[in-house]
């Protein structure tokens, strides 16, 4: 698991796509990624589905992160990709009802930032089922059906400005970032 900048090129035509890609992106309540990135710092977090117990711990962490990073100046933004009863079902029960989300069923915005469909020990390794006991069972986040793609890898990114300032790429399904740290790393850049 690392946290870090973003040190990748990108040819012209991948620039104009992932601009396009955020000047589309609207939130539930009509807000634009692109200005809500210019207006200020803003951490996105794509989740994987919300039957999957990762992201399910993943808005537990969110839930007791969130008032200390809009403290710190950095604005939370979930990016979703399966149905929005069920996202919003889970927001509710971690305390995050209005909370900005981004639906994105077509993962336009996942491809965007290069998130992919994990391997088969990303998503089922010796690390994945340990952690899935712990997070599921002993930590009581549970279990559900997939929702969406369960294949579909989550990832973070930090944006100031319109751009990427930050990101962690979770190797593994049951990584599990620490977002006050990551949200706090913002002001040292």
């Amino acid at each position: 698991m690392e946290w870090g900048t973003n040190s990748g090129k990108l040819d012209a035509q991948a620039v104009k796509a992932a601009a396009e890609a955020l000047e589309a992106a609207t939130t539930q309540h009509g807000e634009r990624l692109i200005e809500l990135s210019e207006q200020g710092t803003v951490l996105l977090v794509f989740l994987r589905h919300s039957g999957c117990t990762f992201c399910r711990e993943a808005l537990g962490d969110i839930a007791a992160s969130r008032r200390r990073a809009e403290f710190a100046g950095v604005r939370i933004i979930l990016v979703h990709m399966g149905d929005q009863a069920g996202i919003d079902a889970l927001l509710e029960k971690n305390g995050l009802t209005g909370i900005d989300c981004i639906s994105d069923p077509s993962r336009t915005l996942y491809n965007t930032f290069g998130l992919r469909r994990g391997r088969l020990g990303q998503l089922l390794g010796p690390k994945v089922w340990w952690r899935g006991v712990q997070a599921g069972i002993l930590d009581g986040h549970g279990v559900g059906k997939p929702t969406a793609d369960p294949a579909q890898m989550p990832g973070l990114f930090l944006l100031k400005q319109s751009s990427v300032v930050g990101s962690f790429r979770h190797r593994s399904a049951a990584d599990r970032p620490d977002y006050l740290a990551i949200c706090s790393s913002h002001s040292a850049q």
